[in-house]
């Protein structure tokens, strides 16, 4: 059984290290390594999700973290900024609870949609969220929001030509 809680603030120390575990899995990506050695969030970025956003993290039977969500409110919409699992942690269905969380919080607080982006073409990314009833938007269908969340991901290294913008429709 998978345990969801609110982030707590003693939590956001051990969020990064999270991240940079959850990362590693782009090692098996030649082209896209690189991005298991980047800057992960900040714990004191992580705290900030605490005051304005929504945090929540995936807690073991000792109630220690093993994944985390950042999301936060954006035009109507929930926009899910980070989900990360631990690697040993990986393929256990916590991602996927943290996200039906998600998507729970934003439908109790009257959201239109939960949206995100995130690579194209890695069964981890695109696929996975289609499972979650994500639909992947075409450019036109991209809000300035959107377009510009991939804009300054392209701005800072992300290849454009693999990256999406997705949307579960709630209303």
């Amino acid at each position: 059984m998978t345990l969801i809680r609110p982030t707590r603030e003693d939590d956001a120390i051990l969020l990064p290290e999270i991240e940079r575990s959850s990362g590693t899995l782009f090692r098996t990506v030649p082209d896209l390594a690189w991005i298991a050695d980047d800057d992960v969030q900040s714990a004191e970025a992580h705290v900030e999700f605490l005051r304005t956003g929504l945090s929540l993290v995936s807690v073991d039977g000792h109630d220690r973290p093993r994944g985390f969500l950042c999301a936060a409110a954006a035009d109507g919409d929930l926009h899910i900024w980070q989900l990360a699992v631990l690697e040993e942690c990986q393929g256990r269905g916590l991602g996927r609870a943290l996200m039906a969380a998600a998507i729970g919080h934003a439908r109790a607080n009257s959201r239109t949609a939960v949206t995100l982006t995130t690579f194209r073409d890695l069964k981890w990314n695109e696929h996975f969220y289609r499972t979650l009833g994500f639909s992947t938007l075409a450019a036109d269908e991209l809000d300035a929001r959107l377009a510009q969340i991939l804009a300054n991901e392209a701005a800072h290294g992300l290849p454009a030509e693999r990256r999406c913008a997705m949307r579960l429709t709630l209303a």
